[in-house]
């Protein structure tokens, strides 16, 4: 049996190391055993040592690795729970929709759309709903539409006052957009509203 002294005397630099990896799956074999480390570890140990680690492949430059690190989110919240995901990661999570990079913005719908699995519907009306509906005046197509994807996911979880006050207003102003797959995609998004 190993302590946690000796792991993070050990492995932890190896896992950092490896963590930041030039080749891309390296780095992704790495981010695939986090939450089993996470689980072993513990909170405390992950938040001091590995937490960071985790947010940074969030804005890494491959979309493979960005794809993994959002998926990881979820099986973290569901080891340490929703009041840890509301302190450690989802005001990170959204935060991202204020980066200048434009995948960084996406992947901000991406990770609600992966935290709103484990996340109850006020959480998503209080926190995320403004955030995504911000993110449907960026300037790029790919992130409107993709606040349309988001919101018909999200719609069938949130109330009908949220839907309406909210959700339909943002998609009928994207229905409206100059490109076609932002308005493809508001519309199919508007029809779960109804």
């Amino acid at each position: 049996v190993i302590g946690i002294h000796q792991l993070s005397q050990s492995l932890l630099p190896a896992i950092v190391e490896l963590a930041e990896d030039p080749k891309w799956r390296v780095r992704l074999a790495i981010i695939e055993h986090m939450p089993l480390l996470a689980e072993q570890l513990g909170v405390d140990f992950f938040d001091e040592k590995l937490n960071s680690l985790c947010m940074s492949w969030l804005v890494d430059g491959v979309f493979a690795i960005r794809s993994a690190a959002t998926s990881n989110l979820k099986r973290l919240v569901a080891i340490f729970g929703l009041e840890w995901a509301q302190n450690t990661i989802i005001t990170k999570v959204l935060s991202m929709a204020r980066d200048p990079n434009y995948l960084h913005r996406m992947t901000t719908l991406f990770a609600i759309n992966v935290l709103a699995d484990v996340c109850p519907p006020d959480v998503i009306t209080k926190f995320m709903v403004p955030v995504i509906a911000n993110l449907a005046n960026d300037t790029v197509p790919n992130v409107r539409f993709n606040v349309a994807k988001t919101m018909a996911k999200l719609t069938p979880v949130l109330d009908p006052t949220t839907v309406e006050m909210q959700v339909k207003p943002c998609l009928t102003r994207l229905h409206e957009d100059d490109d076609n797959d932002v308005k493809y995609f508001a519309s199919e998004a508007l029809v779960l509203c109804h």
